[in-house]
């Protein structure tokens, strides 16, 4: 029996990024059904899934569709938020052995989509996981740069890890239904749904194993190439991170300990960070300065989140 593998996108009013996007995936679902793997055949198709509740990108999509050698299918969830997108994608996987999420502004290396598979052959992992390379629509400033915004991790393939996001994820949907998961609806518009995904998928018992191989590039528009934006990024990440760690807790001790810990290593990053911004103004150091305004970013997220302040980094604008 062939392998069934679907490329999830989700798209929220970028014509641009998901018209450059969807050939790109085609050309991934096309490639792989000639290259058969220990599994036989590879069936590989496209479910784009618009959360713009007037279904903005559906003339695009369902046009591309047409001329299309690859199965692409058009999906509008009118939820707000990028949980309720997430879970429509999960909904459409009825007979699908993989899915794989991509962000509609990234754009994946050439054998993105292969070495998914083959790591997830090799290890037969709840999840694997690859890389994001940031491009930049303009250049970043100096001050951004020294702060590394927009560095991310790189490990060994193989690696086994225990938290991970969604752009750039393979689920092995058997383990995934086994296990009862679903994007959390309470993350919709605050971000860290995957987050709390990937932390509950470790906690039980899922493996997530990296693959380093599986780029893809992150096209970071000029808008979020801001102070303003970054530390706000860092902010929601330490905040996101301290609200799935109480969530996560089984009981009200846990939770109690869960939140002095948090508590402390919120302040101790804000600590840090203001000792490493002075540093940085004595010693008109630019990288000790930005670091150190990263770091209380972070460590004011993680407190706030501590003790119950969500910031909601996709709220949209009340209709008029």
């Amino acid at each position: 029996m062939a392998l069934a593998v679907r490329i999830a996108v989700l798209t929220y009013k970028r014509p641009t990024d998901i018209e450059a996007a969807l050939p790109r995936l085609a050309a991934q679902a096309e490639s792989v059904r000639a290259e058969p793997g220990p599994d036989g055949a590879v069936l590989a198709d496209i479910v784009v899934v618009d959360n713009d509740p007037a279904g903005s990108a559906r003339g695009f999509v369902e046009t591309f569709a047409q001329a299309s050698s690859v199965s692409v299918r058009y999906e509008n969830e009118t939820t707000p938020g990028i949980s309720a997108a997430r879970n429509r994608a999960l909904a459409t996987a009825d007979g699908v052995d993989l899915l794989v999420f991509i962000d509609d502004d990234e754009r994946p290396s050439d054998r993105w989509l292969a070495q998914l598979l083959q790591t997830w052959q090799e290890h037969r992992s709840a999840a694997v996981v690859g890389p994001v390379i940031s491009e930049y629509e303009v250049e970043p400033s100096p001050w951004v740069q020294a702060g590394r915004f927009f560095n991310r991790r790189r490990l060994p393939t193989g690696t086994v890890l225990d938290v991970a996001a969604t752009n750039n994820l393979l689920l092995d949907l058997a383990q995934i239904r086994s296990l009862g998961l679903r994007f959390d609806p309470a993350f919709g518009l605050s971000g860290g749904g995957d987050t709390m995904f990937t932390r509950t998928l470790h906690r039980l018992g899922g493996v997530m194993v990296w693959c380093d191989e599986a780029v893809v590039i992150d096209v970071v528009p000029a808008s979020r190439l801001t102070r303003s934006w970054v530390l706000r990024r860092a902010f929601r990440s330490g905040s996101s991170w301290s609200v799935t760690s109480l969530k996560l807790a089984d009981s009200l001790r846990e939770r109690a300990l869960v939140r002095a810990r948090l508590t402390l290593r919120g302040g101790a990053r804000i600590l840090g960070g203001g000792v490493q911004l002075v540093a940085g103004v004595l010693s008109r150091s630019l990288t000790y300065r930005v670091r150190g305004q990263r770091a209380v970013a972070r460590g004011a997220g993680m407190l706030s989140g501590a003790w119950g302040y969500v910031y909601s980094e996709y709220k949209r604008p009340a209709a008029s």
